[in-house]
């Protein structure tokens, strides 16, 4: 993810998180990778645009049931294959970090 984020500039920092990697634009975290899944950062504008792609919020098991985490949802598949689209969505979760 580092080359396909590279584009935005210096900026992008990047660190381990939880077990996978948390990337950062100006300190404000807007991406991270958990095993091999993208995750990117929604807010109230941008949430709609993700699920009318079939986006997931991040969600994890604990005892009392699945928690789900909505500021994070997966990339769409997409977005893999399309380094221009990549960074327009990379610029909406960098907007929705803020």
């Amino acid at each position: 993810m580092r080359e396909q984020f590279a584009p935005l500039g210096g900026a992008v920092t990047d660190a381990v998180f939880f077990g996978g990697r948390a990337f950062s634009y100006h300190g404000k975290q807007f991406a991270w990778v958990m095993g091999s899944t993208l995750y990117l950062r929604v807010g109230d504008a941008t949430r709609a645009g993700f699920e009318a792609e079939g986006a997931q919020p991040f969600s994890y098991e604990t005892k009392k049931g699945t928690v789900q985490v909505r500021k994070f949802y997966t990339a769409p598949e997409f977005l893999l294959d399309d380094p221009e689209q990549m960074l327009v969505w990379a610029r909406k979760a960098i907007d929705s970090a803020e």
